[in-house]
């Protein structure tokens, strides 16, 4: 399982995500327990070193033999390349989104999952284009249902928060009910769709704390994404059942003149014993760690 969150402010973008990834299995009796959860999967990537564009996924981790995080590592090897257009001094998140679109969903994961159900993946692509000072968020989404976007995630020019995977703790917090409140309402006290349509935003204007603002500095933007994924990890870390939200918490914040910067995230090895100049060339742009 996972959360993920990408916050926008108008000095930038943050993407924040936890690390874990569940293995389940299915039973004979149709049930499909959590059999483990490791807590070192990667879930925010850096598409193109020195530009603001970034990548952020969750669900099903996994197409084929490729990791989306081995896949989102393609991407940017295939940028660097030339194998995929990239203009670093020109470029629109739009068709960085439709690019990752086929890339990933179109040439991959739909021929994968061709002849069998089809898992959830997601992914945010979000950055700054050249021309603009404002950040844009794109969602990706494959399901049973097919492949829907790139989407965006809102069409104002506003500060925005938006969170998928775990979404309880974050819903509770932000728009100050669960978002079990609406069928529960629905289901025990036969409150109609409609009703329900005419009061919803009556109930996220007065319970919504606003922490959210247009001109946050970028800095407490990025400490305000890792609290919001540190309470989903908490939250899932004192519910009963299996710790599905964990490991370690992993920031990137992206502005228009800073580009992309790493505010926290982990890596397998130890960097001292592996310093980036004895990689090779076309490989060090690639492997800059596991984002």
């Amino acid at each position: 399982m996972t959360v993920a969150l990408t916050l926008r402010v108008y000095e930038g973008v943050i993407l924040a995500s936890d690390s874990a990834t569940t293995l389940m299995a299915p039973l004979p009796d149709g049930t499909t327990p959590v059999v483990n959860v490791y807590n070192n999967a990667n879930k925010v990537f850096n598409l193109y070193r020195g530009c603001p564009i970034g990548a952020m996924t969750w669900g099903h981790g996994f197409i084929g033999h490729s990791s989306i995080s081995m896949l989102m590592k393609d991407v940017r090897t295939d940028y660097v390349s030339g194998a995929l257009a990239f203009n670093p001094d020109k470029f629109q998140v739009v068709d960085v989104a439709e690019q990752v679109k086929k890339f990933v969903f179109e040439d991959r994961y739909l021929p994968t999952f061709q002849e069998t159900s089809k898992p959830e993946i997601g992914l945010v692509v979000a950055g700054i284009s050249s021309d603009r000072t404002i950040g844009e968020q794109y969602s990706i989404i494959a399901g049973p249902d097919g492949v829907v976007g790139p989407t965006p995630l809102t069409t104002e020019e506003t500060s925005s928060a938006t969170w998928f995977g775990q979404i309880e703790a974050i819903t509770r917090l932000i728009l100050g009910f669960s978002p079990q409140l609406l069928p529960l309402l629905q289901s025990e006290f036969g409150v109609s769709e409609q009703l329900l349509a005419e009061k919803l935003p009556v109930l996220r204007q007065n319970l919504n704390p606003n922490i959210i603002t247009d001109t946050m500095p970028l800095q407490d933007a990025i400490d305000l994404a890792h609290f919001l994924v540190e309470v989903a990890v908490r939250y899932s870390q004192y519910t009963p059942g299996a710790t599905v939200v964990g490991g370690e918490i992993e920031v990137a914040a992206m502005s228009k003149h800073e580009g992309f910067k790493w505010i926290s995230r982990k890596h397998y090895y130890e960097e001292a014993l592996n310093p980036h100049h004895l990689l090779p060339t076309r490989h060090k742009e690639a492997s800059d760690g596991p984002g």
